[in-house]
């Protein structure tokens, strides 16, 4: 059940608070009436005393009870709505390449491997909150769910979601993971220390010398690594998700599979790299990770993070407080009125003399800094990421390419660069250069730039999908809906960003590519005959749930139709 208030009991006291104030100010006029009642009739004491003497205070009593009451609502702690924080952190930068292969379902750890590694992975989040994570998950390949951020909810929201058909393709490999995950530290802005660690069972690793060879460059580029095993030296049987558990993996001979816990290469690429592993019978795994990543140096970062339902006191303790002030400048302003008045005439005729003075001081002021900025400005027009940008929004897509390339070309690597290369690119209908320049775009931590750049890179994906035939048109498709899957839940309301992801995921997928849908231009989205309301958050969560379904069973089918061409005595979990 959703709760809007973290102490919802301090209601009921801030009512019986504000009855209490009521009462209190209605009993200490009457307490007052009776004295002066000893000094004269009411009628004199009306004639005598200043104005309002006789007056029962009902709109004091008022404003008095309502201010209790949303003091009490403030204390409350209400929360509704979303909000974001700037959030001051120090931390270093993590990635996390988490085994989805198909063995790691195996239950000799309860409830089997890969719940418990998620375990891990949330305590060593709960013991380190101020370092930027990023998730990859591998099997056969390895695919980035989440670059390096802060945000705990986005984090959790991949990590929940976490199962062998993320990645589609079976087997394990050790090489694409590292060399993944030093592309993305090794990309990532400041000078935080970076560590990667890699989470399996260590069984079935056919790339040795790749891993070795990119854990040695690991630690020539102050990479640590850290690798934890999960299983037991025993093994399990491994139960098939399609079956819902109740069959279990079985080779090409028809043999149950019995997967067993191997930390041989995991133990080898630790120490080649000159990092640490943790075995698999270590207890508190996330706690020992974090141990072994203690003596790296983090950086102070300032983090926009996204927030679930915040706080909202603020909005009723204004309030309270200006009622207030409000009651305490009715109690004595007529009087003190009265008393300066003549005196407010002279400070009035004094401030409007010092507010002309002040006006001619900002006047001059402003002049200078216009004048001081004229050299800066003529800077600026002589920089030829400048020119670019100029011919990017003249339409001189050319150009402006040649820009952005000699820009980068030159060391200014910055995102916003990257996005402005890869959304020209866009336009002049270079794909796959698009893709990769938006891709790096989508790395940075701004959450603003990050969207556009998803957005403009799933765009890209869907253009090479709507105009490819077969497995290719597939892969692509599915890359644009994980595209605008992460745009929409981070927005659920992006209009542009649903309808081309429902074009992503209605568009065949396999096929002749002549026909079909036209694909979206550039700088705009397919959109719709008819206009589509804006759609609500419930709408996106279960437009992605049904996504995430329809590519769960794509994944199954695609891995029951890969078991046969393997060679004989190949692994495939």
């Amino acid at each position: 059940m959703t709760r809007y208030f973290d102490v919802p009991w301090v209601l009921a006291v801030g009512v019986v608070v504000a009855v209490f104030a009521a009462v209190m100010v209605l009993a200490g006029h009457r307490r007052r009436q009776s004295r002066l009642a000893r000094f004269g009739s009411p009628e004199a004491l009306v004639r005598l005393g200043p104005p309002g003497l006789g007056l029962v205070p009902r709109w004091r009593a008022l404003r008095l009870a309502l201010a209790a009451a949303l003091f009490g609502v403030a204390l409350a702690g209400p929360r509704w709505g979303e909000g974001s924080a700037l959030i001051d952190t120090d931390g270093i930068d993590v990635a996390l390449a988490l085994d989805v292969s198909l063995s790691m379902l195996a239950e000799d750890e309860k409830p089997n491997r890969l719940e418990r590694m998620k375990q891990e992975v949330r305590r060593l989040r709960a013991s380190a909150p101020g370092d930027r994570v990023a998730l990859l998950a591998f099997a056969g390949r390895s695919y980035i769910l989440a670059p390096l951020t802060s945000d705990d909810g986005a984090l959790e929201l991949f990590l929940e979601n976490l199962d062998p058909t993320i990645v589609g393709q079976v087997g394990s490999a050790l090489a694409p993971p590292l060399r993944q995950g030093l592309e993305l530290l090794l990309a990532s802005e400041g000078s935080a220390d970076r560590a990667l660690v890699v989470m399996s069972d260590g069984e079935a690793f056919d790339d040795r010398e790749a891993a070795l060879a990119l854990a040695r460059e690991a630690k020539a580029r102050d990479v640590h690594l850290v690798t934890v095993g999960f299983g037991t030296s025993g093994g399990a049987t491994i139960p098939l998700l399609e079956s819902g558990g109740a069959d279990v993996k079985r080779d090409q001979d028809g043999e149950v599979v019995v997967s067993k816990y191997d930390e041989a290469l995991l133990r080898e690429v630790a120490e080649a790299a000159g990092g640490e592993f943790i075995p698999a019978d270590a207890t508190d795994k996330g706690t020992r990770v974090r141990r072994a990543l203690a003596e790296l140096e983090g950086v102070r970062r300032a983090e926009q993070q996204r927030l679930a339902r915040p706080l909202r006191y603020q909005w009723f303790l204004g309030v309270a407080l200006v009622l207030l002030l409000l009651d305490a400048y009715l109690a004595d302003g007529g009087r003190l009125r009265r008393a300066r008045r003549e005196e407010a005439l002279v400070v009035r005729g004094a401030a409007s003399r010092a507010s002309i003075g002040l006006l001619w001081l900002t006047l001059g002021s402003s002049l200078g800094v216009a004048l001081t900025a004229t050299p800066t400005r003529a800077l600026a027009q002589r920089d030829p990421l400048r020119d670019a940008i100029k011919a990017h929004q003249d339409g001189r897509i050319v150009p402006a390419i040649r820009g952005y390339r000699d820009a980068l070309a030159a060391g200014d690597r910055r995102a916003i660069v990257l996005y402005n290369l890869g959304t020209a690119l866009l336009a002049a209908d270079s794909l796959d250069a698009a893709v990769d320049a938006l891709e790096r775009a989508a790395f940075t931590p701004d959450q603003e730039l990050r969207s556009k750049s998803l957005y403009n890179l799933g765009l890209a994906y869907l253009k090479r999908g709507l105009r490819s035939d077969g497995d290719a048109r597939g892969n692509a498709l599915r890359s644009a809906r994980r595209a605008f899957r992460t745009v929409l839940l981070e927005r659920p309301g992006d209009e542009d960003a649903q309808w081309n992801y429902e074009l992503a995921l209605r568009a065949p997928q396999g096929g002749g590519g002549g026909g079909g849908t036209p694909p979206p231009s550039q700088g705009q989205s397919q959109r719709p005959t008819e206009p589509q309301g804006q759609m609500s958050r419930q709408q996106a969560e279960a437009l992605l749930d049904a996504a995430s379904r329809e590519e769960r069973e794509t994944q199954a089918r695609r891995q029951r139709g890969a078991r046969a061409p393997r060679a004989r005595g190949e692994k495939d979990w």
